[in-house]
């Protein structure tokens, strides 16, 4: 059976690949995917950890709830990245200049 070992490095894998995204890319649609990435790592360390003492279900908890805030900053994401452009033509945040009300 694996041990919590290979589960933390393939978390810390996992969060430096959506960190890495995050830097690097300019699109708004994937600095999103990178932070859902980040999110799913920390999911496998919550449940990873949760193997130590397996009679408590505390880490399931931890990321039943990480993964309902990942959908719904998903979906808030992905409506104002339309939004944006719908008026602009672009979903570059960088080229972003002007806030409008």
């Amino acid at each position: 059976m694996f041990q919590l070992q290979h589960f933390l490095y393939l978390g810390a894998l996992l969060f430096s690949v959506g960190l890495i995204i995050i830097i690097t890319k300019r699109n708004a649609i994937m600095v999103l995917l990178g932070i859902e990435l980040m999110l799913n790592a920390s999911n496998l360390n919550l449940v990873a950890f949760n193997q130590i003492n397996p009679a408590t279900i505390d880490g399931q908890f931890f990321s039943l709830f990480v993964i309902i805030v990942a959908v719904c900053e998903a979906a808030v994401g992905l409506a104002l990245v339309l939004r944006v452009y719908h008026e602009h033509k672009t979903s570059v945040p960088d080229e972003l200049h002007e806030l409008k009300e």
